[in-house]
């Protein structure tokens, strides 16, 4: 039939030629100006040889950051040939299922009154339903891969998660996954479902999703909900891969304090913004396997690298893996902050093996230390002592470790904050040790007020010239600007974390607006770099 003015939408099915409709055909044989959003689809090489014209937008994934990009300029793109001429616009599967080209331009269309039609076709959600005979009335879920941390999929229920594009997407699926389902928990991967002779099928553990290396633009992933599969009878402990889970759990979460073989259980735990399923067993990984990898890569025949290092060497890994496993902790990232406690732990292990090697001490003097010292400062917990609330509880910790220090007293209160700690934290330090036996503001107000003096001895140091002077004074304001957010009961790294994060953010739009725009971001005035400024900010408030 012919197109009307305007956009028309169809797709070209799961890939097989078969697949297409009878209205998609008629369409791309009479369209004068037809679009593919991308030619990575096995059915265009179909349309190649029976003659059928078009441009496709694969140019936009090589030259954009991300694909939200992409698809911003393949929206533009349609919008503006269609003030011209009737467009007719083909995606991969149904045109509804999955495409976020297709949201975009039927918002823009309906925005600027351009008229649109969408024809149905047949989806890869289809195919996959067929070729892995899943029962849609259990309520499955679709969830685009790419938007994974936007949508997470509830754990109750099965999911369909597409658009997995390649390994590095599949790596991010992964992490995303795994701070909701069990690492052992069985999914199944799809790639090219339906396509004769391409069509591939298999079961794997979640934790391997990402060591696949066929996974390309065909492959989807089933996710079936937890607590829906059980080991099979002589087969416990493997999966449907054949791989060992390791606990002989295959992928079942356990209560705390069950033994694998009891009966499972998912634990439901409120994390404020989602709601966590959370695999609970007993811990039963001691340290000894670390530390005897420690004392191979350090011993005859190790390592050379590990085996030339000391503890003054290792100072600056220490600070940085410190610094990662903070990283983690803002992002509230848990598969990250679980890899970076495990590369903390590995620089903690580093040093009792050096240690022990010099005969000092060694990693059970460590834990052996540390665990003394905890049952020893909680005699609330582990003894006859009582602390009705957390003020309580610290006043023991201090009075406790006084009396470990034999009674001495320091010569100064402020000796216990190290002078390694990071400026901006020992600052706080040292304005909590004072303001404990009373040396401090009665409220936030007079720390403001000391901030306006602070900030008007340091304007009167720049009116002088005095380059030393007006560091000093910025010590001092800075100072005062820590007290003030201690009062205001602000954490000022916190505070400072967050306000960089936003800068980055308003940043980049920046960047991203000079690259819409053909412009070198250096070359780009004063006045319009604000004005995007000002652009970020206000989408901020959407």
């Amino acid at each position: 039939m012919p197109l009307q003015a305007g956009i028309t939408i169809t797709g070209l099915g799961p890939g097989a030629p078969g697949d297409i409709t009878m209205s998609a055909w008629e369409a791309l044989r009479s369209s004068t100006c037809t679009f593919l959003r991308t030619a990575r689809h096995p059915v265009v090489s179909w349309l190649v040889k029976e003659g059928i014209s078009f441009s496709t937008f694969d140019y936009l994934y090589e030259q954009s950051p991300g694909f939200e990009d992409v698809y911003e300029g393949i929206c533009r793109a349609v919008i503006a040939a269609a003030r011209r001429v009737p467009v007719l616009y083909a995606v991969p599967g149904h045109p509804l299922v999955a495409e976020e080209s297709v949201r975009l331009i039927v918002e823009a269309a309906e925005r600027e009154g351009v008229s649109i039609r969408i024809q149905p076709a047949l989806s890869f959600l289809d195919v996959i339903i067929a070729a892995l005979r899943l029962n849609t009335g259990a309520g499955l879920q679709v969830v685009d891969g790419l938007r994974i941390d936007d949508n997470m999929p509830l754990p109750a229920r099965p999911a369909v998660i597409t658009q997995v594009y390649s390994r590095l997407v599949a790596a991010d699926v992964k992490i995303s996954l795994l701070e909701y389902y069990p690492p052992g928990h069985l999914i199944t991967v799809v790639r090219g479902a339906g396509i004769p002779g391409e069509e591939r099928i298999e079961n794997i553990p979640l934790r391997g999703l990402d060591r696949l290396a066929w996974v390309d633009h065909l492959t989807s992933l089933y996710v079936p909900a937890v607590g829906s599969q059980r080991p099979e009878s002589g087969e416990q402990g493997k999966n449907e891969a054949g791989m060992d889970d390791g606990d002989g759990s295959a992928g079942q979460a356990f209560r705390s304090g069950e033994e694998p073989g009891e009966s499972g259980g998912v634990e439901v735990v409120n994390a404020g913004r989602r709601t966590l399923h959370v695999s609970r067993r007993a811990c039963r990984f001691p340290l000894d396997p670390l530390v005897d990898l420690l004392a191979r890569l350090r011993g005859k025949g190790g390592c050379p690298w590990d085996r030339e290092q000391d503890h003054l060497t290792l100072r600056p890994y220490l600070l940085e893996e410190t610094y990662e496993v903070l990283e983690a902790l803002n992002e509230e990232d848990m598969y990250k902050l679980c890899e970076e406690l495990g590369d903390l732990l590995l620089q903690i292990v580093f040093h009792a093996q050096i240690a022990a090697e010099n005969r000092f001490f060694d990693m059970n003097d460590v834990i052996g230390g540390i665990s003394e010292k905890m049952t020893r400062r909680h005699p609330h917990v582990f003894g006859s002592a009582t602390a009705r609330n957390s003020y309580e509880v610290t006043l023991n910790w201090e009075k406790i470790k006084a009396e470990e220090k034999g009674g001495s007293k320091s010569a100064s209160l402020l000796d216990g904050v190290s002078a390694a700690l990071p400026a901006l934290m020992r600052a706080v330090k040292l304005q909590k040790k004072a303001a404990g036996v009373g040396f401090d503001w009665p409220d936030y107000r007079g720390a403001m007020e000391k901030y306006h003096e602070e900030l008007d001895e340091l304007k009167n140091a720049l009116l002088a010239g005095d380059k030393k002077q007006v560091e000093k004074e910025m010590g001092d304001l800075l100072f005062s600007v820590v007290n003030l957010a201690r009062l205001l009961d602000v954490e000022p790294e916190t505070a400072l974390t967050s306000t960089s994060e936003k800068f980055v953010k308003r940043f980049c739009y920046i960047e991203k607006k000079a690259r819409y725009t053909g412009k070198i971001l250096s070359k780009c005035s004063l006045s319009e770099l604000d004005a995007w400024w000002e652009e970020a900010k206000n989408q901020e408030k959407k």
